[in-house]
Parts: C-alpha cells; sequence; structure tokens
C-alpha cells in the first residue's frame, strides 16, 4: 500500500520550491527583453541615459538572474530524491528536454549574462547588443524546453510504454517538441514575464516620480514599460484563451473543475462569472452565468460540448474497468512473454492502463478492486473545485486589470503626463500583482491535473521515493530556511539598489555628456 504521508509531503515539497523558484523566472524573462530595447535605443541615439538605463535595470536583473538559477538547481535535484519513480517511469521521455534547457541555462546563458555584464568596455556597442539580445533569446529558450517537459506531462504525447522494461519511451521526439499543450503554455508564460518585468520598471519608475528623483531616468524607463507592458498583457489573455482550448482536447476534467460545471450543459454552454461549488450536493449554488459564452470559447462552434464533472467521473470509471484489463495482461505477459492473448488484449487497453493504477492507492493488486473502489478512484480524478475556480478566476480578473494599467500608462506617457501622482501610486501598489496572477497559473496548471503526475498515465502517489516522513520534514524544513534567507537577501538587495539609483555619484552623471549623433538628451534629473 502506498504511504500516503509520504506522498503528501513530497507533494508540499516540490511545490515549496516550484512556486518559490517561480518568483524568480518571470522577471528574469521580461527584464531580459526589456534590457535588449533600452540597449537597442542606446546603439541607435548614441544617448548615455538609456545605456544608464540598461545598466541600472540590469543589475536588478542580475540580482534576481543569480537567485532563479540557484533555486531552479535545487529543484532539478529533487526528481532525484523524492520522485524516484517518476525519474525511473518516463526518464526516457522527461530527461531529455531538461538536458538540453541545462546545456542551455548553463552554458548559453551563463556566458551570455558574463558578456552582458562584464563586456561594456570590452566589446563595440553592436557586438554588446547582440550579446544582450542573445541573452534574451537564451533565457527564453531555457523556458521553452522547462515548458516542454512540463506540457509533456499535461499531454503525454510522442512516447509509449513498454511493459518489458516497465517504462515510457519515446517514440517521436518532434511530437514532444511541437505538443500543442507545451507551445501554447510556453507563449502564454513567457508573456506573463514580460508583463511582470514591464509592471517592475513601471512601479520603480513611479517611486522615482514619487520621490522627484531621476525623473528623466524615470520618465524614459516609465515609457518602455507602458508599451511593452499593453502589448505584453493583451498577448497574456489572448494565449491564455489558446491555452484554455487546448484543455478541450486534453484535461477535460481540469477545464471542467475550473468552470465548476458538474452536469454538461446543451452547446454552446454558459460561462460562470461567479458562484459557490459545493462538492457534496455537486452542484454551485448562486451561480450567475453568460449564456453560450464558454462554449464559444472552449471548442469556437456553436455545438461543441463541453463535458461537465459528473460525465467524467463515469467516463473514469469506464477507463477503470478497462485498465484493470490491461494491468492483468501486463502482468500476464511478464510471466510469459510470448502470451499471444495477453499481448493482444494489453494492446486493446493500453490506452487506460494509467487509470487501473489509481486503484493502487487502496490495493496492492488493482485486479482485486470491486464496483466501490473503482468508483471511488473515479471519483479522485476530480481536483478540488472551488480552489480550481477561484484561482482562475482571480487570475482572469488580473489580467485584465494588467491591460487597464498599461493601457492608462501608455496614454498618460504619450500625453508626457508622467508625473499623475494618483496613477503612480496605483502603479506601485500593483508590483507585487503579476507574482500573484503568474502563481495562480501555475496553480490551476499543476494543483488542477492532480490525481495525474503524468496525465492519464501516471498517478501522482506512485511517482513518489520510498523516504521516511521524517526525511521529508527535515528537508522540508531546511529548504524553507534556505529560502526564506535568499529571499531576504534579494528583498535586502533590490531595494538598497533601487535607493541608491541609477547614479550613486550624483543625481544627473551622463546627462551632461555631449550627444553623439547631433541629438541633445533630456535631463537625466
Amino acid at each position: 500500500m502506498v504511504d500516503m504521508t509520504v506522498v503528501e509531503l513530497s507533494r508540499w515539497q516540490f511545490a515549496l520550491t516550484a512556486m518559490y523558484h517561480f518568483l524568480f523566472v518571470p522577471l528574469t524573462l521580461g527584464l531580459s527583453i526589456i534590457l535588449a530595447i533600452m540597449e537597442s535605443v542606446y546603439v541607435m541615439t548614441g544617448r548615455q541615459v538609456w545605456r544608464d538605463m540598461t545598466k541600472f535595470w540590469g543589475t536588478l536583473f542580475g540580482i534576481n538572474f543569480v537567485l532563479g538559477v540557484s533555486t531552479g538547481i535545487t529543484m532539478e535535484f529533487q526528481f532525484g530524491m523524492n520522485w524516484s519513480y517518476y525519474s525511473h517511469y518516463v526518464g526516457d521521455v522527461f530527461g531529455a528536454p531538461l538536458a538540453i534547457e541545462g546545456l542551455m541555462a548553463f552554458f548559453l546563458e551563463a556566458t551570455l549574462v558574463g558578456l552582458f555584464f562584464f563586456g561594456w568596455d570590452r566589446m563595440s556597442k553592436r557586438g554588446h547588443l547582440a550579446a544582450t539580445w542573445l541573452m534574451a533569446l537564451g533565457t527564453n529558450l531555457s523556458a521553452l524546453w522547462i515548458l516542454i517537459a512540463n506540457g509533456w506531462m499535461q499531454n503525454p504525447v510522442g512516447s509509449e510504454f513498454n511493459p518489458e522494461t516497465m517504462r515510457m519511451e519515446v517514440t517521436d521526439f518532434m511530437a514532444v517538441l511541437f505538443n500543442p499543450v507545451a507551445q501554447a503554455k510556453f507563449v502564454h508564460t513567457v508573456s506573463a514575464g514580460y508583463v511582470t518585468g514591464a509592471l517592475f520598471v513601471l512601479a520603480i519608475s513611479a517611486f522615482f516620480l514619487l520621490n522627484r528623483r531621476f525623473v528623466g531616468f524615470a520618465k524614459r524607463s516609465m515609457t518602455v514599460a507602458a508599451a511593452f507592458g499593453l502589448a505584453s498583457a493583451l498577448s497574456v489573455v489572448e494565449l491564455g484563451d489558446e491555452s484554455g482550448y487546448a484543455l478541450t482536447d486534453n484535461q477535460k476534467m481540469k477545464l471542467a473543475a475550473l468552470e465548476a460545471m458538474w452536469h454538461t450543459e446543451p452547446a454552446p454552454a454558459p460561462l460562470t462569472l461567479v458562484g459557490f461549488p459545493n462538492r457534496e450536493t455537486q452542484e454551485t449554488e448562486h451561480a450567475i452565468s453568460i449564456p453560450w459564452v464558454l462554449g464559444l470559447i472552449s471548442t469556437r462552434s456553436l455545438d461543441g460540448q463541453v463535458e461537465g464533472i459528473l460525465p467524467l467521473v463515469e467516463h473514469a470509471e469506464t477507463r477503470i474497468e478497462n485498465g484493470v484489463l490491461a494491468y492483468d495482461a501486463m502482468m500476464r505477459l511478464r510471466e510469459d512473454p510470448e502470451n499471444a492473448d495477453a499481448q493482444a488484449q494489453f494492446e486493446s487497453a493500453r490506452d487506460d492502463l494509467g487509470y487501473a493504477m489509481l486503484l493502487r492507492r487502496y490495493v496492492a493488486d488493482p485486479r482485486e478492486a470491486g464496483p466501490d473502489l473503482i468508483a471511488q478512484a473515479a471519483m479522485d480524478t476530480v481536483p478540488n473545485v472551488a480552489v480550481m475556480f477561484w484561482s482562475f478566476r482571480f487570475m482572469a480578473g488580473l489580467g485584465f486589470y494588467f491591460i487597464a494599467l498599461f493601457g492608462t500608462a501608455f496614454v498618460l506617457s504619450s500625453m508626457r503626463k508622467h508625473e499623475t501622482r494618483w496613477f503612480l501610486k496605483l502603479a506601485l501598489v500593483s508590483l507585487p500583482l503579476p507574482w500573484v496572477a503568474a502563481e495562480l497559473g501555475w496553480l490551476l496548471a499543476e494543483y488542477g491535473r492532480q490525481p495525474w503526475i503524468i496525465e492519464g498515465v501516471l498517478p501522482t502517489f506512485e511517482g513518489v521515493s520510498s523516504l521516511h516522513p521524517t526525511q521529508m520534514i527535515m528537508t522540508i524544513v531546511g529548504f524553507t530556511a534556505l529560502y526564506g534567507a535568499l529571499a531576504v537577501v534579494e528583498v535586502m538587495l533590490m531595494i538598497k539598489y533601487v535607493r541608491k539609483g541609477p547614479y550613486p555619484d550624483g543625481p544627473s552623471r551622463g546627462a551632461s555628456q555631449k550627444p553623439q549623433g547631433g541629438f541633445a538628451p533630456l535631463p537625466a534629473e
């Protein structure tokens, strides 16, 4: 029998490290592109203030980058420490994208980050600009490979279970690479990172303007952040819709849960704006719905069905029963690999083998499970509906808020009204919100596919290592202490360099330098 205490502690530990790591990733993605844009303006105009902007925001980028790398390394080691069976089961598929990402992160990114920080006086302006753009590209490509691996967990294409080795094996690496779930997840995630970077620059620029410091510098930074942030916020909503559309085919239970749709509604299904999901009554109480909207968004048609939670549970029961047949055939094949009847039975039911594994939470041999256990295991495929429902609405609401915020910033910047104090205060207090939205997005992605660690293939509780709860508690305490210390260090460093500002030796250093190219720069202060 499975020790669920170890399973839950392993999940908590990975959630702790993953969610903490993702505090740094969006800012790295966003700032890398903003740095490249700012340096491009510097190279084109020769204005010293744009070089100063690139170096200042680059300093904050570097602080964030270092902590992002250090926390990411810890997370990767967990696959071997806490999820050893998972690593054994799918390492042939999952390991390849992560290995490529490691090469990019530790060789490509590390080299280019070094060139960015130490190459200012050793490279030509165009050479350094090329290194900055390649650093931004490398950072985003690193995210691509991680999301290809994660996308495969959500939609395991291009692979097949081998009963002889008891492992998943690659059958089509190009299918893994061009997995539609992974591609949609990538563009949505990096767009969210761009929003985070833009709001970070916008909020700190607002802080400078509120305190009447580095005014010219802050106005330029605010203008860049407003334009880049508005484009990114619009793309986040659009690409989020694309990610949601992918759920219609690949993760129907996740879609039904985040919409709290217990029963299949006539097409096109309505969208529930607010309500209170009740798992006991299997109803969403006090629901306020908009007719047709969910069906149109999810299926992009007038007649496409969005299946409800309870019909999907019934479907899961059927797949569990069919999976038991696959499990039986697999066990017979292990005793007699030449058994033709067992081979035929396994091939006919192999796609449902993972569903039979859901029964191993309750019985050692799925073949011993009766109808009651099958029904219970089928109900386990339903995630926490209330958490999914409200997390999605808060995340979506923040997405539309960012569009309004950056839209206002863009208008004010275009009208040269950068110092509108009510907006500056609003931008400053909005600083944490992109991280809230990003964490909610990952909560929906990962928590929403429970009980699967690999959708439809391997239950989460089957992937853990053989550890004692005490070991798990000790490592959780250790990681929490370590990461807490790192968080304090980062916040202190960020505050230190923001307070120091871009011109620690004087408020207008660089502004009085002779312009290049015949253009007189605006004063930096």
